[in-house]
């Protein structure tokens, strides 16, 4: 099983799902890639999934054109940009899908707010994630949860 995140940035929203996904199943190859890639993971995200005991310190940001001739059983996409400028992949891809999330990079407010949105976002993340996995991948009952 191999599968591929994508969102713009590559920074936050395609990191932490990698990390959940990973952190679901260490069999299936999770990779995340951005249409734009930014220069780092943002140490939000770093912050609010070592708080679930997920350690993403190290990912570093991916442009998608590394993978374009690759072949995935999924490629899914995290953001409105991402999904309605995914490339055409050259390799085969078995299922495309969308699950949205809003960018917690653009929070305002005070350093607690921002962190607040990560830590809202991380959880949808997780939400969206386990339902993907069980329903797609596990396809049979069992926990998939974190924390």
């Amino acid at each position: 099983m191999k599968i591929l995140i994508l969102c713009t940035g590559n920074s936050c929203r395609s990191q932490m799902a990698e990390g959940f996904l990973k952190s679901f199943d260490d069999t299936i190859e999770v990779f995340s890639a951005g249409t734009e890639p930014s220069s780092q993971t943002h140490p939000l995200a770093i912050k609010a999934m070592a708080e679930v005991n997920i350690d993403i310190s190290k990912n570093r940001p991916k442009s998608v054109d590394k993978f374009i001739n690759q072949s995935f059983d999924y490629v899914i996409t995290v953001c409105g940009g991402a999904n309605d400028n995914c490339p055409t992949f050259t390799g085969s891809v078995n299922n495309r899908w969308h699950i949205g999330f809003d960018d917690p990079a653009e929070a305002t407010g005070t350093d607690e707010e921002v962190m607040a949105e990560f830590r809202r976002i991380r959880d949808e993340i997780a939400e969206g994630f386990s339902g993907f996995y069980k329903s797609e991948i596990k396809k049979v009952g069992g926990c998939c949860c974190y924390g």
